[in-house]
């Protein structure tokens, strides 16, 4: 890998320019490995899928967001300084353990129902075929710019009444976080933006109550419970970014999957009933998370062939484990037939993903529409395409396609 630091790998550009190729070697040889982030920071990083899989559903693997201030500076090496999250960010679910996280899962979980989801669909559609009303002419596009972004930002600020006129803001906000990188201070400012952007709205939720999700949070009474409003911001924060990063990569991922594989964008045209396994398999082959979110030992944990110590920092690379020979035949290959299901890109456990269905039903949607109206063809070479540089989101920074009207879709 290059750079090490306490005689550790360190994981840096090699490893955003191809995961893939470091996990398949970790799987191989070390599928349990202490590994050093860019940061500093030292934690243990899981690659298979059975490990990982155990990891995911393991109460000793917690998640308590307390505890992480203390834990980070135990695991920090190196002379980088440590990148701090404004505290009013972090007390959301996907930062919990039961029974704080099972009473604030409880409060969201009915928002988030297969049915509620479904409910969406025609504005989903609405909304996609605007974003393509705008190229409806063809020619050279950034399909993220063009639809993987907008769409499911969209989206999400209109399940929780968010103004879209802050979308830029937010995005940037969003990406300084979600990517972080070695400006602590551009970090911090962004933390502190969002934190503030999202409390104004909180209040004037309060305020102004609408009939959408958001104003039911925030006066929603479970059993006499109720968030507060750090608790109302954070969730705000985990609903919004979780609610569009994963989606935008989702379909981004999967078109460039399908260009670069030809003979599986002519099965998809030929058979349009193929689509929900394909977003399946978009999701195993090139999902947007790389690495779930930090776990920590509660005790000495035996995990594969090592014993992970007490207050030790643990990543399970759920891009990693979607390429497990030992569970996916043929794990490397792009098949849009093979049978769905499985995978880890949402998570296992207690965690798994609460906007699945959303992310799928967009997923959907957006490649479906995309299909039926263009010929789409990649406008770069591949190997020009950057991914973001970062251990927890996997995805382009852009995807240039040119964009071929068909028949009478384009009319």
């Amino acid at each position: 890998m290059g750079e090490k630091i306490a005689g550790l790998d360190v994981i840096g550009d090699e490893y955003y320019a191809d995961p893939h190729a470091y996990h398949a070697r970790l799987r191989e040889q070390e599928p349990v490995k202490q590994i050093v982030l860019p940061r500093g920071t030292k934690a243990w990083m899981v690659t298979r899928y059975e490990e990982g899989r155990q990891v995911l559903a393991d109460p000793r693997f917690a998640k308590n967001f307390e505890r992480f201030p203390d834990l980070m500076e135990r695991n920090h090496v190196g002379d980088a300084e440590r990148n701090e999250f404004d505290q009013s960010l972090v007390q959301h679910m996907l930062n919990m353990d039961p029974p704080d996280h099972t009473r604030l899962r409880k409060l969201v979980t009915k928002a988030f129902t297969a049915r509620r989801v479904e409910q969406l669909r025609p504005r989903v559609q609405e909304i996609t075929d605007e974003l393509l009303d705008r190229v409806a002419d063809g020619g050279e596009v950034d399909l993220i710019e063009a639809l993987a972004f907008p769409l499911p930002i969209t989206v999400i600020c209109e399940m929780l009444d968010v103004p879209l006129d802050e979308r830029d803001d937010f995005r940037k906000w969003s990406n300084t976080l979600v990517v972080g990188g070695a400006n602590v201070e551009r970090i911090q400012e962004a933390g502190m933006s969002m934190a503030a952007y999202l409390s104004r709205l909180v209040e004037h939720k309060r305020a102004n109550p609408g009939d959408d999700f958001f104003s039911a949070l925030v006066h929603t009474s479970e059993d006499g419970d109720a968030l507060n409003h750090t608790e109302l911001i954070s969730m705000a924060f985990l609903l919004l970014v979780a609610g569009h990063e994963t989606t935008v990569n989702l379909i981004a991922s999967g078109v460039y999957s399908l260009l670069r594989h030809p003979d599986q964008l002519e099965k998809l045209r030929a058979d349009r009933s193929l689509l929900p396994g394909a977003v399946e398999e978009f999701l195993r082959y090139e999902g947007p998370i790389n690495q779930a979110t930090f776990r920590f030992t509660t005790e000495d944990v035996p995990l594969g062939d090592v014993v992970i110590p007490k207050d030790s920092l643990v990543l399970v690379s759920l891009l990693s484990g979607n390429r497990d020979e030992d569970k996916f035949p043929d794990a490397d290959r792009f098949d849009i037939t093979r049978p769905a299901g499985g995978h880890l890109a949402f998570g296992h456990g207690i965690h798994y993903c609460l906007g699945a269905p959303l992310a799928r039903l967009e997923g959907e949607i957006a490649v479906g529409t995309l299909l039926d109206r263009f010929d789409v063809e990649l406008a770069a070479e591949p190997e020009t395409l950057r991914w973001r540089e970062s251990t927890l989101v996997h995805g382009l920074h852009s995807l240039p396609i040119s964009l071929k009207p068909r028949g009478t879709a384009a009319s």
